[in-house]
C-alpha cells in the first residue's frame, strides 16, 4: 500500500481528514452536513455569497435538512463555508457537487463542472482524493477533470485520487435522505475507488457499492434517470390514450400495481421537473451520437414528456368550451408550481411552461404555493398569490392543479371552483365529482 493511500484511509478512520464541498446547493450542502456531523471539519465552497453567509450563519435554505442540525454543526465549529478556494489547500477530500444543466441546444452544459475543477486544480496538492458528483455523461471524470488535475504535474494514481460518484438527491423523500441513500463509486484505478468508497462509509448508513471505473458510475446516474423518463412517458401516453377512451388512467395503474411482479407504478402528470429527470436523458443521446447511435426510445420519451404542458393546456381549453368560454380572457388559478409536492424546488416544473402557455392565450393568470411565492423563468419574475382565499376560488373559471400540495384542502377547492382540471390525481378522496376533470 502507497504511503499516500495509507496515509488517506488512516486519516478517514480517525476523522481527521478535512473535507471540501464545492457547491452548496441542493446536493452539496445536505452531504456538508453529513460530512461534519459524522466529525469531520468540513469547508463549503460556492461562488454565491449569498449561500457562504447563509451557511457560516447557520441558516437553511435546503428543506431536506432537519431542524438545527446545520445550525449545530456551524456553531461546533465542524462546519464552515467560504468562496476563497485557496482553503483547498487545507482539504483532503473534494466533492464537487455543482449543476449540471442542458444548454439551448439541449446539450450538456459542463461549464460549471469545468470551472470548479480549474478552481481545484490551482490549489491541488498530493495526498487528496477528489470525487465528481454532479451527474454528467460517460467519460467526464477521465476526459475533463483529470487532465485539468494533472496540468500541474500532479499525476492521478500516484499523488491523488479521483472517482466518480453519482449524487441521489430526492427533494422531500420523507424515507430515503443523504444520510441512507445507497452510494455508488467508481475510481480511476483501484486505489481511487477504494479511498473513496472508505470515505462515503464512514459517514453514510446506505451502503457503498463499488464499479470498475468513473464511465460505469457515470452510465449507472444516466440509466436511473432515463429509466423513469421513459416509463413516465409511457404512463403520459398511456393517459391520452385512455383520456380518449373514457377509461380512468389512475384506475388502470391502481389494478396494474396488484400484479407482485414485472410491473413497477408509474404515473402521468403535466410533465417532469427537477434537476435529474427531465435533463438525464439527453446526456445519454448526446454522448450516443459520438458512437454512430440515435437514441429513438429516448428520445420518443422526451418528445411525449415535454409535450404535456401543451396537452394540458389543450385539455383546460375543451373543459372552459363546454361551458361557453374561451381560453382568451378566461380567469385561470394554478394550483402549485413545484415540480413535486410538499417542496419549494421549481427547476423544470412542468408548470413554468403551463403559466407560459396560458398567458400566451390571453388567459387571466394566478398562480398560488404556499413554497414558492415568487419564482423567474425565462428571464421573467412571476409573483403568485399571498394567500389562497375563497374568492380567488370562486372568481376563477378553471383551477388546475399542478403540484399535489398535501397542505391544499382539496375539498374545499372542489366545494368553491367553478371547474377544477386535476393533473395529480390530487383529488381522488374528494367524493363530490361533478366539478372535476382527470388528467
Amino acid at each position: 500500500m502507497s504511503n499516500i493511500k495509507s496515509e488517506l484511509l488512516g486519516k478517514i478512520k480517525d476523522k481527521s481528514a478535512v473535507v471540501g464541498i464545492v457547491g452548496l446547493g441542493y446536493v452539496g450542502l445536505p452531504l456538508a452536513v453529513e460530512f461534519a456531523k459524522a466529525g469531520y471539519r468540513t469547508i463549503g465552497f460556492d461562488v454565491q455569497a449569498k449561500k457562504v453567509d447563509a451557511v457560516n450563519a447557520g441558516h437553511n435554505y435546503i428543506g431536506d435538512i432537519v431542524g438545527d442540525t446545520l445550525k449545530n454543526a456551524v456553531e461546533a465549529g465542524r462546519l464552515t463555508a467560504t468562496s476563497d478556494f485557496a482553503f483547498i489547500r487545507k482539504v483532503d477530500a473534494v466533492a464537487i457537487c455543482v449543476p449540471t444543466p442542458l444548454d439551448k441546444y439541449q446539450q450538456p452544459d459542463i461549464s460549471y463542472v469545468k470551472g470548479s475543477t480549474e478552481s481545484v486544480a490551482k490549489y491541488v496538492h498530493g495526498g487528496m482524493v477528489i470525487i465528481l458528483e454532479s451527474t454528467t455523461y460517460p467519460g467526464t471524470t477521465e476526459e475533463l477533470l483529470k487532465p485539468i488535475l494533472e496540468a500541474g504535474g500532479l499525476k492521478c494514481g500516484r499523488d491523488f485520487y479521483l472517482a466518480f460518484s453519482p449524487e441521489r438527491v430526492d427533494p422531500g423523500n420523507k424515507q430515503y435522505k443523504t444520510k441512507n441513500t445507497p452510494k455508488v463509486v467508481g475510481g480511476i484505478g483501484r486505489d481511487s475507488t477504494e479511498v473513496a468508497a472508505a470515505l462515503y462509509r464512514s459517514v453514510l448508513a446506505g451502503g457503498v457499492f463499488e464499479v470498475s471505473s468513473p464511465a460505469v458510475a457515470e452510465m449507472e446516474k444516466l440509466l436511473e434517470n432515463t429509466y423513469r423518463n421513459i416509463n413516465i412517458g409511457l404512463a403520459n401516453e398511456m393517459a391520452i390514450i385512455c383520456h380518449r377512451m373514457g377509461i380512468n388512467v389512475w384506475e388502470v395503474i391502481e389494478a396494474a400495481k396488484t400484479k407482485p411482479y414485472g410491473f413497477q407504478a408509474f404515473y402521468p402528470g403535466p410533465g417532469l421537473g427537477g434537476h435529474c429527470i427531465p435533463l438525464d436523458p439527453f446526456y445519454l443521446a448526446w454522448k450516443a451520437r459520438e458512437y454512430d447511435y440515435h437514441t429513438r426510445l429516448i428520445e420518443t420519451s422526451g418528445e411525449i414528456n415535454t409535450g404535456m404542458p401543451e396537452y394540458v393546456v389543450q385539455r383546460a381549453m375543451t373543459v372552459l368550451n363546454r361551458d361557453k368560454k374561451s381560453m382568451n380572457g378566461a380567469k385561470v388559478l394554478v394550483m402549485g408550481v413545484a415540480y413535486k409536492a410538499d417542496i419549494d424546488d421549481y427547476r423544470e416544473s412542468p408548470a413554468l411552461n403551463i403559466v407560459d402557455l396560458l398567458l400566451k392565450q390571453g388567459a387571466d393568470t394566478t398562480f398560488y404555493d404556499p413554497y414558492i411565492p415568487e419564482y423567474r423563468h425565462k428571464g421573467k419574475t412571476h409573483t403568485g398569490a399571498r394567500e389562497l382565499t375563497d374568492e380567488m376560488l370562486k372568481r376563477a373559471d378553471i383551477v388546475i392543479i399542478c403540484t399535489a400540495h398535501s397542505c391544499f384542502d382539496y375539498d374545499k377547492i372542489q366545494k368553491l371552483s367553478q371547474e377544477v382540471f386535476d393533473t395529480r390525481n390530487a383529488m381522488k378522496d374528494v367524493k363530490d365529482r361533478s366539478n372535476i376533470e382527470l388528467l
